[in-house]
C-alpha cells in the first residue's frame, strides 16, 4: 500500500537510454525530454561543459582542451562516470520539486547485454538518484510503445533499429520466444557514409555531415525520383573545403553493408521462430521501430527480402520510449492489485 501512495506522489519516468538519443517518458505526460546522448567535457579537469543538444553541437568542432563523448557505445555504458553525470542531468532537468521524493525509473537496455552491463545501467541510475530500477529489454519495449498485441497467443516480430543496435524479437504471450541484438544500427549507417565518401571523393566529412546526409537523401531501395544535395568537407588530398554533389543511388551503396547486416540478423530470428509462430507473421508481418527505420525505402526492402509485410510504428523514434512509461504505469497496477489481495 505504502509503495502505491509513493508512487502517486512521484515522478517516475521511463528512460530510452539510446546511443544516439536519449528520451524521458514522464508519468502522466508522456515524452518530455528528446536528447542526444553526448557529453562535452574539459579534457584537462573533467569538468562537464555542456550535455545533450549544446553537447552535440560542439562534436567535431571543439578546442584541443574540450573533447565531445558519446558515454555509451552499441547500447552499452562505455563511460560509467560520465553516463552517471548525463542521466543525473536530464533526470534533474524534467524531475520537479513539487515532491522531495527520488524518481522511480524504468530504463530500455539492449536484450543481448551481458549482466554486468545491466548492473553498470541500474547502478547509474541508482547513482543519479532514482529510489527505483527496474530494467526492460527494448524490443519489448517498443513493442509495448507501438502498440503491438503482444499479450495474446500469436507471433508478433517487432525490429528496432535505434543508433547502436537494432534488436529483432519475436514476441508471444507477453515475453520474447527469440530475440536477437546486433551492433549494427543507425551509427555504423553514419560511419559507412563518411567511409563511401573518404573512399570516393577523398572528401573527409563529419558525423553530423553524415546524419543530415543519411535522413535528407539516404536510401536502400530505388525512389520512383531520385534525390541530390550539396555535402561540404575537407578535401584529404589538399586540406581545402570542398562541395561536392550527391545522389540517393549512391547512399543505398554506402549503405549496403550495413543493411545487409540488418536483413541477415531479421532472417537468422525467423529461422529460430517456431513454426506456429511463424505462421502467424505471415498475416501480422513485421513492425519496424527507432530512427534508423526512418531510412528511405527499408520497409519495402525487408518485405522484398522475407516476403512478410513490414510496416512502421506510429512514431518509431518514441516506441521505447512510451513502452517504458507504459511499463512503469502497468507496474503500479500489478503492484496495487497483489497488495489488495492481502
Amino acid at each position: 500500500m505504502f509503495n502505491y501512495l509513493f508512487s502517486m506522489f512521484s515522478n517516475d519516468m521511463g528512460i530510452d537510454l539510446g546511443t544516439a538519443s536519449v528520451l524521458v517518458y514522464l508519468k502522466g505526460q508522456g515524452i518530455v525530454l528528446r536528447e542526444p546522448s553526448v557529453v562535452a567535457m574539459d579534457k584537462n579537469t573533467k569538468k562537464v561543459l555542456a550535455i545533450g543538444i549544446e553537447a552535440k553541437r560542439m562534436l567535431g568542432r571543439t578546442p584541443a582542451n574540450i573533447v565531445a563523448v558519446r558515454p555509451l557505445r552499441n547500447g552499452v555504458i562505455a563511460d560509467f562516470d560520465t553516463t552517471e553525470k548525463m542521466i543525473r542531468h536530464f533526470i534533474k532537468k524534467v524531475h520537479t520539486r513539487k515532491t522531495l521524493l527520488h524518481p522511480r525509473v524504468v530504463i530500455g537496455i539492449p536484450s543481448g547485454i551481458t549482466e554486468v552491463e545491466r548492473r553498470a545501467v541500474r547502478e547509474s541510475a541508482e547513482q543519479a538518484g532514482a529510489r527505483e530500477v527496474h530494467l526492460i529489454d527494448e524490443p519489448l519495449a517498443a513493442a509495448i510503445g507501438a502498440g503491438m498485441p503482444i499479450q495474446e497467443p500469436e507471433g508478433n516480430l517487432i525490429v528496432d533499429i535505434g543508433g547502436g543496435t537494432t534488436e529483432v524479437a519475436v514476441l508471444s504471450l507477453g515475453g520474447m520466444v527469440v530475440a536477437k541484438s546486433l551492433g549494427v544500427a543507425g551509427d555504423e549507417m553514419d560511419e559507412a557514409i563518411v567511409n563511401y565518401f573518404r573512399r570516393k571523393y577523398n572528401l573527409i566529412i563529419g558525423e553530423n555531415t553524415a546524419e543530415e546526409v543519411k535522413m535528407s537523401i539516404g536510401s536502400v531501395y530505388p525512389l520512383e525520383e531520385e534525390m541530390f544535395m550539396d555535402v561540404k568537407g575537407r578535401d584529404q588530398i589538399t586540406g581545402l573545403p570542398r562541395t561536392i554533389k550527391i545522389g540517393s543511388e549512391e547512399m543505398r551503396i554506402a549503405l549496403l553493408e550495413p543493411t545487409k547486416q540488418i536483413i541477415e540478423i531479421i532472417k537468422n530470428t525467423l529461422e529460430e521462430t517456431p513454426p506456429e509462430l511463424a505462421a502467424d507473421l505471415v498475416d501480422y508481418g513485421i513492425i519496424l521501430s527507432g530512427g534508423g527505420s526512418l531510412v528511405r525505402g527499408l520497409d519495402k526492402l525487408l518485405a522484398q527480402e522475407t516476403e512478410l509485410p513490414v510496416n512502421r510504428a506510429d512514431d518509431p523514434l518514441t516506441c521505447v520510449a512510451r513502452g517504458t512509461g507504459i511499463y512503469m504505469e502497468e507496474l503500479d497496477n500489478i503492484k496495487h492489485s497483489s497488495e489488495n489481495k492481502f
